[in-house]
């Protein structure tokens, strides 16, 4: 269910946030420009239907502009109102950084960047693990990453007001066995978050670190497959539950939000920790 729906906006006639008649001290993302990397599925669609909620114009990428398309007709759709716009960035491609160039300079000027772009994981064995897989499961999830706020910085708005937000994951603190890459670039990212905060000051640089969230991640999965992860998901959580990515997004709005935090983690996990 959109979450349009589920608000009761202040001008039933507008069915939006105006700055001129409801803007205030609470509402701090009306009239923001923010661009959400990986904003057509999951978590990053989550928040850029959360952002359009709050009043903000949004724009969206992803590597497929047939999905990008799609999700584009579907906001516009559901927030009739709002400004909506989606451009294509491939960030598996050798031309990293011209790409990302490209992208900014098409969506030009922001107050938020918030990256949710990732890749299922690929299963390998710990011996066949080689130099080559851990150069290419880096290039999404570490260096991409970089590269982005190393750019996308140029164009934020000067001032503690922007921000820049990434994504981890719970794995950088609880390992999962079978998975050392991707637990060493999770606990990689917290590392680089904290160093950006201090290199892009005032600008402010945080991460969401969310435990398992039921998305289309897992869709390249045998439906059996999935659903006895899923199971064996509730059963490794406090909240024996899975988490939603309408949940994970509030962690992305308070970090754009909140003024005063910078270079911290934001843990969402249905207390995956704790069990």
């Amino acid at each position: 269910m959109p979450l349009k729906s589920r608000i009761r906006f202040p001008d039933p006639e507008l069915n939006t946030f105006t700055t001129s008649k409801m803007a205030s001290k609470y509402h701090k993302l009306v009239g923001k420009h923010v661009l959400i990397i990986g904003g057509t599925s999951g978590m990053g669609y989550a928040v850029a239907e959360a952002s359009l909620a709050s009043g903000a114009h949004v724009t969206i990428s992803s590597s497929n502009q047939g999905r990008v398309d799609e999700k584009i007709k579907k906001l516009k759709e559901d927030y009739p109102a709002s400004k909506v716009q989606g451009f294509v960035c491939d960030l598996s491609r050798s031309s990293l950084k011209q790409d990302i160039e490209e992208l900014f300079a098409k969506v030009g000027k922001l107050d938020h960047i918030v990256f949710t772009a990732t890749e299922p994981p690929k299963m390998l064995t710990y011996d066949e693990i080689s130099l080559e897989y851990w150069r290419d499961a880096g290039q999404m999830r570490l260096f991409a990453p970089f590269f982005v706020a190393q750019v996308g910085a140029k164009y934020l708005n000067p001032g503690p007001e922007s921000s820049i937000v990434l994504t981890t994951g719970t794995s950088s603190e609880k390992p999962i066995a079978g998975w050392p890459v991707v637990a060493s670039y999770a606990a990689s990212l917290k590392g680089l978050t904290r160093n950006l905060a201090l290199d892009l000051k005032p600008i402010r640089v945080n991460i969401v670190s969310p435990g398992f969230v039921e998305t289309e991640l897992w869709d390249h999965q045998e439906a059996d497959a999935r659903k006895g992860l899923f199971d064996w998901i509730k059963t490794a959580t406090a909240l024996q539950k899975i988490g939603s990515p309408e949940e994970v997004a509030e962690a992305f709005l308070w970090l754009m939000k909140d003024t005063n935090v910078t270079g911290s983690v934001a843990e969402t996990n249905s207390g995956m920790k704790l069990v």
